[in-house]
């Protein structure tokens, strides 16, 4: 079944345009599913419930326009930011749906301003946390294609909890300084393709997640590919963490494009999450002016609890459930060009070394006129310019044919074992495991 929608046939007034699309979706569902079309021209619309078996199909030239009044948004019971709690609901929502689709050359905008706004003021003048644009928890089977996406109140996609995940050629854009408005963020989910996206955003482009220390279900995010996109002015390109209590593995990330994000592949955690990172494969990417292609940190410190003294403190603590682990982490056939603080920032907990990590065919170039920058956030960490890769409780690193321009040095170490440097170069110097490393804790 096809319904074709057109916007100068709908009400417009007192809420009644989102009703009447919501009671075509409604029709769709109780009728064994179908297409809802819109056709060319705006509409302007409250929160959407998408039910299952139902596409959402927005045509060139047509415009879903979302309300910016918190009175157009049911409250429902979702996750923000890894916690699950009372959220106003996205403005295209479902729950326990499957075989669900937003599909077409259509636009969707999520009219952000307002929400950013508020956020900046006081978050507190918000009853509950903004809306993201989309959303979906617990589903199955989900496809998103073609749609251009644009001034999400907060995060753009949040899939949460679901699995079979299809995210193909969507444009993602958000102002570069809007709060929060991350592009797409797979969390707790299993088995997702994201490929040929374009995404330039206010926050992170792409964030995998499995949730916080609060969050009482440790569901793992799992079976990740992301292909042929590129990803510009994020906070990071592919960031893993840092809500990664319930564990990230089997990532590959492949054919994609960093331009001007701070950081390009970014993994962060910190003490009382606990969870595992691991299995992780980057390969054939290309970065532009970011100001570190690689940061790995488990002293990762924003968010509530970040600055306790137990995050930040570079005495071992006793491995317990909370520490958390990266491990089993390559990255391969890698250009970045115009970096500013540092070439790779590797650290991992006094008590739990990031181990099992590898760099092959790499190519790294600082910028001529660098700006200072922090390649990591985390306690002690100064503002850098021209730095190599900096290691810390790090062990079993492998460094082969990695070629680094225009660095002050090669690598910087503090406890670490098992480092191996070969076929690599610095400034055109040839490097190997003895000359290229100075290890700070043992004068080497």
């Amino acid at each position: 079944m096809d319904i074709q929608l057109q916007a100068e046939q709908l009400i417009r007034k007192d809420g009644q345009m989102t009703a009447a699309i919501q009671k075509q979706i409604e029709h769709l569902f109780n009728n064994g599913g179908g297409r809802l079309t819109f056709t060319a021209g705006t509409y302007q619309t409250g929160a959407l419930f998408l039910k299952s078996n139902v596409e959402l199909h927005v045509m060139s030239g047509a415009r879903l326009v979302f309300s910016d009044d918190p009175k157009d948004y049911p409250v429902v019971t979702s996750r923000w930011e890894g916690v699950k709690r009372s959220v106003y609901a996205s403005c295209i929502y479902a729950e326990q749906a499957e075989n669900i689709a937003v599909t077409g050359f259509g636009t969707i905008d999520g009219q952000g301003q307002k929400w950013w706004a508020l956020f900046r003021q006081n978050p507190e003048q918000l009853d509950y946390p903004r809306p993201k644009l989309i959303s979906f928890d617990d589903c199955r089977r989900i496809h998103l294609k073609d749609v251009h996406l644009i001034n999400a109140p907060s995060w753009t996609v949040n899939p949460i909890l679901c699995e079979d995940i299809t995210i193909d050629n969507l444009r993602i854009k958000n102002p570069a300084d809007s709060p929060n408005t991350d592009g797409i963020d797979p969390e707790s989910c299993k088995n997702v393709r994201i490929m040929n996206c374009d995404i330039d955003v206010g926050d992170d482009c792409i964030a995998i997640k499995a949730g916080t220390e609060d969050t009482i279900e440790r569901v793992s995010c799992e079976n990740i590919t992301i292909s042929n996109c590129q990803m510009r002015h994020g906070h990071g390109g592919v960031v893993l963490g840092s809500e990664m209590s319930g564990d990230i593995r089997n990532v590959t990330i492949s054919n994609c494009i960093f331009q001007d994000t701070d950081r390009g592949i970014r993994l962060k955690s910190r003490r009382g999450r606990g969870g595992i990172i691991e299995d992780i494969r980057v390969s054939n990417v290309v970065m532009d002016q970011v100001i570190c292609p690689f940061t790995l940190n488990l002293y990762y410190f924003c968010g509530p609890r970040g600055k306790e003294k137990y995050v930040w403190n570079k005495t071992p603590y006793p491995i317990t459930d909370e520490t958390p682990h990266f491990r089993r982490i390559h990255f391969a056939d890698i250009t970045a060009r115009n970096v500013h603080a540092a070439a790779g920032f590797i650290y991992g907990l006094a008590e739990r070394s990031i181990s099992e990590v590898t760099f092959h065919d790499i190519a790294i170039s600082m910028a001529e006129d660098p700006i200072p920058g922090k390649p990591a956030m985390m306690t002690g960490i100064e503002d850098m310019t021209n730095e190599g890769f900096y290691l810390g409780f790090a062990k079993n690193i492998h460094f082969d044919r990695v070629d680094l321009q225009g660095v002050k040095q090669g690598f910087h170490m503090e406890h670490t074992q098992d480092i191996q440097v070969s076929r690599c170069y610095a400034n055109g110097q040839l490097l190997n495991t003895e000359s290229a490393v100075y290890d700070e804790t043992n004068n080497r």
